[in-house]
């Protein structure tokens, strides 16, 4: 089953707009998507008719608010194939990482430990892990990129050794579209018996994934990258890993009891769930999951394929555009990282952007919050155009007709 992409378009009011005269072409849902009319209406009803806090209160709109809030916790979990029990609500991906990095992580890791992440990844997986390296003292090591922009497979098994206790991966690159090869690294990471943590900030929305089949220990993703609103994410585990992790925030909620002594934890997972949580914004997720479900995964699989195989090619015989990453449609997203020569000499991507915005093309300009992968290929940045459900063959081909003119305009 295909999508029909000019029905899926009726459904984002956002696409009407027009940008310095033009008709919008949005190609930057790798750093957030828009919303479909359904997932607004969903946050409005919600706030309309039901808003309260949650899990405390015996009046009508408090249990209604609760049963909303919990409801949306089985839609993520049904989503990804997951235990309900194992679905914690966070603020994004960022924040799901981080609560693995402070609770599991700086409890468990000493000196001689071993992180294992790799040089395509997002500052968020990153960044967490330098972090719990500086207090525990353990290390993390990269796993490289090939010219190609996939992993360097033929590295993993002397970087997976007896020291290493947790494997950190991208699910797919923010940068590349890079499909990661997940079953081979939860392989090498059980077979020295490490935990695998799997950044799905971009795959979850692109691609049927299942929690159980992944054998991951963690998976954490964004609702914003999934048509859904900002501010609201998960972190999904194993139930019984939970049980054995400490909290990450200390408040309301995660208590089963407070004295002047000292504390009692809650059942996962609402014990790393203290304070007010986002109600409306968890509504509005899980109506972006109804809405991705009744396109089909699968479906959403193959447009994202059929993008990029056209994608590659307009922008392979557009002149002086250079893009990185794999040129196999099969093993990648639709999310291409470019860089536009005048001939050998690099048009700077935020130029680029900016010629594009007055065509009405919205692309991403900079390093991605990838700055070591910039490094590998030796660019300061680039530009990033990634498409979603919304995207057809013609935006691409605004695409190319804009950095054309971007061309042009900086040629000498």
């Amino acid at each position: 089953m295909s999508l029909d992409v000019s029905r899926v378009r009726k459904d984002f009011p956002i696409l009407d707009r027009e940008v310095h005269g033009h008709k919008l072409v949005y190609l930057d849902s790798a750093a957030t998507s828009q919303k479909p009319r359904q997932v607004i209406d969903a946050m409005s009803s919600f706030y309309e008719h039901t808003n309260a806090g949650v899990h405390r209160s015996v009046h009508t709109l408090g249990e209604e608010s609760t049963a909303a809030y919990e409801s949306a916790r089985e839609t993520v979990a049904r989503f990804v194939g997951a235990d309900p029990r194992g679905v914690v609500f966070t603020r994004g991906t960022t924040e799901s990482i981080n609560l693995v990095a402070y609770a599991w992580a700086r409890k468990r890791l000493k000196a001689g430990d071993e992180i294992l992440s790799t040089v395509m990844e997002h500052h968020s997986n990153i960044v967490p892990w330098h972090m719990t390296a500086t207090d525990t003292g353990a290390k993390v090591r990269f796993l490289p990129v090939t010219d190609a922009g996939e992993l360097d497979y033929a590295r993993l098994d002397s970087l997976v050794t007896e020291r290493t206790k947790l494997v950190c991966v991208s699910g797919m690159s923010n940068v590349l579209g890079t499909i990661n090869d997940v079953d081979r690294i939860v392989a090498a990471a059980r077979a020295v018996g490490a935990l695998v943590l799997i950044d799905g900030a971009q795959l979850v929305p692109h691609s049927p994934v299942d929690f159980g089949s992944l054998g991951a220990d963690f998976l954490a993703f964004s609702s914003h990258k999934m048509l859904g609103p900002t501010g609201v994410g998960a972190l999904v585990a194993r139930p019984e890993l939970l049980e054995e992790m400490d909290p990450f925030l200390g408040g309301g909620e995660m208590i089963r009891d407070v004295t002047l002594e000292g504390a009692t934890w809650n059942d996962v997972p609402w014990k790393f769930e203290g304070g007010t949580m986002m109600v409306a914004e968890a509504v509005g997720f899980a109506a972006a999951i109804d809405y991705l479900t009744a396109l089909g995964m699968d479906a959403v699989r193959d447009h994202e394929v059929q993008i990029a195989r056209y994608g590659l090619k307009a922008l392979a015989d557009a002149p002086g555009v250079v893009v990185y990453g794999p040129t196999d449609p099969e093993r990648r997203g639709s999310t291409f990282s470019f860089n536009v020569f005048d001939s050998d000499e690099l048009i700077h991507p935020h130029d680029v952007a900016t010629i594009l915005d007055g065509e009405g093309v919205a692309v991403r300009a900079g390093h991605h919050c990838a700055r070591p992968l910039m490094r590998r290929f030796d660019v300061p940045a680039t530009n990033r155009a990634s498409c979603y459900v919304y995207n057809g063959e013609s935006d691409i081909d605004s695409l190319v007709e804009s950095i054309e003119k971007a061309r042009v305009f900086f040629t000498r």
